[in-house]
């Protein structure tokens, strides 16, 4: 089966949130909409990669806070150079460069932060 994986989950920031995942992710906007039922949306991705991410926001409504300090986004990035590279860029994107919940990551990652509570950690190693 070939499958194409969307990440979806909502935020009272859509538009800061939005440019914090293009800008530290290097990931481009693939499609947005407004207004579709009282919602407003934008998604992420790259053209051809099997996954993307999609920010919501409900008109009149707050989103609620983010889960658990340990629900992450995992990217394995397993060259040094690089991997040094998009933990710069994150940081330049605004989010917050945290210690991970779970010690694990930190051994040979770092766990970033989005502005509503999101955690994204850089992992330099192959899956």
């Amino acid at each position: 089966m070939k499958a194409h994986l969307r990440v979806a989950r909502p935020t009272d920031n859509l538009q800061a949130i939005a440019d914090m995942y293009q800008k530290g992710l290097g990931l481009d906007i693939l499609s947005h909409f407004e207004d579709h039922e009282g919602f407003d949306g934008i998604m992420l991705g790259n053209q051809g990669m099997p996954y993307h991410f999609e920010f919501t926001h409900h008109r009149g409504h707050e989103a609620d806070k983010s889960p658990t300090r340990d629900n992450l986004l995992v990217f394995y990035i397993p060259d040094g150079e690089h991997w040094e590279k998009h933990c710069q860029r994150m940081t330049e994107a605004g989010f917050k460069l945290v210690k991970s919940y779970n010690p694990y990551w930190d051994r040979a990652g770092k766990t970033f932060e989005d502005l509503d509570g999101y955690r994204v950690v850089l992992e330099n190693s192959d899956w």
